[in-house]
Order: C-alpha cells, then structure tokens, then sequence
C-alpha cells in the first residue's frame, strides 16, 4: 500500500492522454501499485501498460465511472474541454465528489471557468500543470504545480507523489497555470537569447562547440541554463522532437494573453512569439521546438551547427 494511505483504501485512478508525457506519468503510478484504467484516442498506447491492474476503457465516460480520480495529459486547451463533453465524455460519467486532475498546459480562464462549471456539479477540478519533458515524466523527476482544492491536494498527494519528485500546492484554481506558463514563456525566450548570441560568437570566429563548452564554464554556464540547447539545436536534432514548436507557440500565446489580461507589458515575450509563429509558417511545427532558432542562424549567415552527439557529451561530462 501506498505511504501515507494505511488508513483507507488506495483510489482508483483514471489516466486519459498517453502521448510523450502521459505514457510516463501512467507508467510510475502503475510502478507504484495502484489500480488504473486508462484511455487514449489510440488503444495501443495503453497495450504496453495493460494488466490485471490495468484495465482499458473505450470511453472518458467510462473512466470518470470507474475510478475516483482522473488526471489527464492533453496537448491543447481544446482537447481538454473535449474530453469532457458530449454523451462518452468525462462529464457524462462523473459522480458527485469525483476528482479530476488535468496535467495540461491550459489558460488560466479555462480553468477557472471549467472549475466553476463543475463544482455546480460537486466535481472537484484541480489544475496540475507539470514541467520535466518527457524525460522527466519517465523517470519521475517531475514538477507537478497544483491549485484549486488543497484539501483534495493532500489526499491524493501519494498519487501525484508516484510521478513526480516535486508536486506542491500553490494556490486557488488557476495558480499552477500561471505558474507553467511563467515558466514556459522564460524557457523559450531564453533559447532565443542564446540562438542569438550564440551566432554572434560563432560569426566571430569560434567553433560551435568550442563556444558552447566555453561559455557553459561561465557565471551563467555554471546555473546550467546552457544545458537546454545542447540535444536539439547545438546536435542538429530538430526531427525527433522533445517538444514540438506547435505546443510551445500555444504556450506562449497563452502566456502572453495573460500579461495582457492583467495589464503588463511583454514586448520581449512578443517578439518571441513573432519569432515561433514565424517558424509555424515554415511548416515547422511537429519539429521540436528549438526549431525556431533556425531563423536566428539563417540572420546572422551561419550555418546549421550539426555537432557530433559524442562530441557534445564528451563536454557535458567534463565541465
């Protein structure tokens, strides 16, 4: 049994959304013991998780009805209301006091009016934004930030704990999407930054690597900020991405709706964004992310790095 639920039966848990993050995190709470049924828009995404543990449904419906908390992890805010509605949808099978989770990166208005809409209901709905890359929801070293009920928080804390190393609580409903989207934002403004100055170090005379291993020893390098560059963009692995460019400029655009929701000005954020739609309409956008730096190295004249991933990790390793 689960630490931290001696005292009362473990929950069945509903997991809907097994692309590169879901099938992770669902992965874990399996590892952990705890009885699951699982749905995905493609049945074989579960196969590998399916036991007697493990079972199928054919429906969001039918997991809202068979189980006592549902996370889901969807790519966009779209799919996320989608699961919802409709006959086989998740609201068609929740129960008074049912639980959901949502893993998505979503707007902060959606969550506060989908909050809203089911506690007429009496469902309890918690944003759980997570951060960690499909790495990160392998192996468990996850950030999970949660907001809506902290009571419900606490009790399903041992599930959440199953997949990540770092699920907090922060605040009412919409907090933990404020929070992914502050977070994403910064992450694709600052790869910019280093595309950026990068090509200038490179116009200049230096190797790409001999750069990149030099400026990681730095003040800057030492924080480790550099490490987000060196697998896609400094290698040239633009095509099996982490993390595709569609998903980010969602990310940013909501980002950026929110500043202006609350009256900030973002005129770096802005041009970010000019940056990733501009890449979009290359016809980028299931190529990772970092794709969009591409546009910085076409500017300046430079050519596509393509470093060696041997040469790269000898870096990482010494430095």
């Amino acid at each position: 049994m689960t630490a931290g639920m001696s005292e009362q039966p473990q929950p069945k848990v509903g997991f809907i959304g097994l692309g590169l993050m879901g099938r992770g995190m669902a992965a874990n709470i399996r590892k952990a013991g705890y009885e699951m049924v699982l749905h995905d828009l493609r049945k074989e995404a579960a196969e590998p998780l399916l036991d007697d543990r493990v079972q199928w449904a054919d429906t969001p419906k039918a997991v809202a009805a068979a189980c006592d908390v549902v996370f889901t992890s969807l790519p966009k805010p779209g799919d996320v209301d989608a699961v919802l509605r409709g006959g086989t949808g998740l609201g068609a099978g929740f129960r008074p006091g049912s639980v959901w989770f949502d893993l998505s990166t979503n707007s902060v208005d959606i969550v506060r009016a989908l909050n809203a809409e089911l506690a007429r209901e009496a469902v309890i709905f918690l944003d759980a934004p997570v951060s960690g890359g499909p790495a990160g929801a392998a192996s468990g070293k996850l950030a999970i930030w949660a907001s809506g009920d902290e009571v419900t928080f606490d009790r399903f804390r041992p599930v959440l704990m199953a997949m990540a190393d770092q699920a907090r609580y922060i605040g009412e409903i919409g907090a933990g999407s404020i929070a992914k989207l502050v977070h994403n934002v910064a992450s694709a403004a600052f790869t910019q930054v280093l595309a950026e100055t990068m090509t200038i170090g490179v116009k200049a005379g230096l190797e790409p690597l001999q750069l990149y291993e030099a400026i990681r020893a730095g003040a800057m390098g030492r924080m480790r900020s550099f490490d987000l560059i060196h697998r896609r963009w400094l290698a040239d692995n633009l095509d099996t991405p982490s993390f595709e460019l569609q998903l980010q400029h969602k990310d940013v655009k909501l980002g950026i709706e929110l500043a202006r929701s609350v009256e900030v000005p973002s005129r770096l954020c802005n041009l970010v964004f000019e940056e990733l739609t501009e890449a979009m309409n290359r016809g980028w956008a299931r190529r990772d992310a970092q794709s969009v730096l591409l546009l910085q190295q076409e500017r300046a004249g430079v050519e596509k790095f393509a470093v060696p991933i041997e040469d790269i990790e000898a870096v990482m390793n010494r430095t």
